[in-house]
């Protein structure tokens, strides 16, 4: 018996979340281990709750199903954490962890210290958590439906396998998902290089409104509320844009700032190789991985910016 088959046996109500804001890798786990549960399960009644996903996830099998409201009354017995470091990552669906019978964690960030739920399987070294969920499922129980969430995960957390977190398993557990029939150009084309008109404008705004620190090696920029307004833009059509400063020849760090809307700021911070930038992230209350981390900040943006740029220099140093 797979691992998870192990912790999901003699469940009969499950709850299924991941971190706010969620990305292809927290939706592909969690719509994948959604079908995994319908699909070998039967009789077992599961729920995924999710902050509203992207609509470039909506191709995947049960996004119609994700839930978006909290429900006081739902109790579940088995309450399953992916892609979340932390309780307060869940947002309001974390009260439903705090009244679940059992509670089980799966995640790869580096800043999860393994205390998070009853049974926690943390490995910061997959590139994803679809990698890492894969190898706890049973492989023979895996359709179609499974691996194109289990791939878009795996493609959008490894930038199409171009991190440094992208390893032979990587490749391996991908080619195996392809094996499946999965129509795997369009997924990466959808998932990764698609963007609507409104994303390549506030790509542009960020772009344009870039400063460089440390000889050219960080490129940081904010993008303020009224620039996002002027675009009709909402945080989610910044998702892509600091990975795109950092992919600036000759930058090893790149920060994006921009404000939420209730006023909050959010900062996404990339780099390369042995800069990390989740120790970074997690001065500021947030986490993430070595080279892919992010935090947010109440006040002060400008005065907050010099200070992580400053950081990141000592840490080029």
């Amino acid at each position: 018996m797979s691992k998870l088959d192990n912790e999901l046996i003699n469940m009969k109500n499950i709850a299924i979340s991941g971190h706010i804001n969620p990305d292809g890798d927290c939706v592909g786990a969690c719509l994948g281990l959604y079908n995994y549960i319908l699909k070998n399960f039967e009789g077992v009644n599961v729920d995924v709750y999710l902050e509203p996903i992207p609509a470039i996830f909506d191709f995947l099998k049960g996004s119609s199903d994700i839930k978006n409201q909290y429900n006081e009354n739902n109790t579940y017995d088995l309450y399953i954490a992916l892609d979340c470091s932390d309780i307060k990552r869940l947002g309001i669906f974390g009260d439903y962890y705090k009244k679940a019978k059992h509670t089980l964690c799966i995640d790869h960030h580096i800043t999860n210290d393994e205390s998070f739920a009853d049974v926690c399987y943390i490995q910061p070294h997959r590139s994803s958590a679809c990698e890492l969920l894969y190898t706890l499922m049973d492989s023979e129980k895996i359709n179609k439906d499974i691996a194109e969430c289990i791939y878009t995960g795996m493609v959008t957390d490894s930038g199409v396998f171009q991190y440094g977190s992208t390893t032979s398993e990587t490749m391996n557990i991908a080619g195996k998902m392809m094996d499946m029939g999965i129509d795997f150009p369009t997924i990466v084309n959808r998932v990764f290089f698609q963007k609507t008109f409104t994303q390549n404008k506030m790509l542009a705004r960020a772009i344009n409104n870039a400063k460089v620190a440390a000889d050219g090696k960080i490129l940081y920029s904010i993008v303020t509320k009224k620039e996002m307004d002027e675009c009709n833009a909402k945080p989610k059509d910044l998702e892509g844009c600091v990975s795109h400063l950092r992919s600036t020849k000759g930058v090893v760090a790149s920060v994006l700032m921009y404000q939420n809307p209730e006023g909050t700021f959010k900062v996404s911070l990339r780099s390369e190789k042995e800069t990390d930038v989740a120790s970074i992230a997690a001065k500021f209350g947030g986490g993430g991985h070595k080279n892919a981390a992010g935090c947010t900040i109440l006040e002060n943006p400008e005065e907050k910016m010099k200070e992580i740029v400053s950081m990141i220099e000592k840490e080029l140093n």
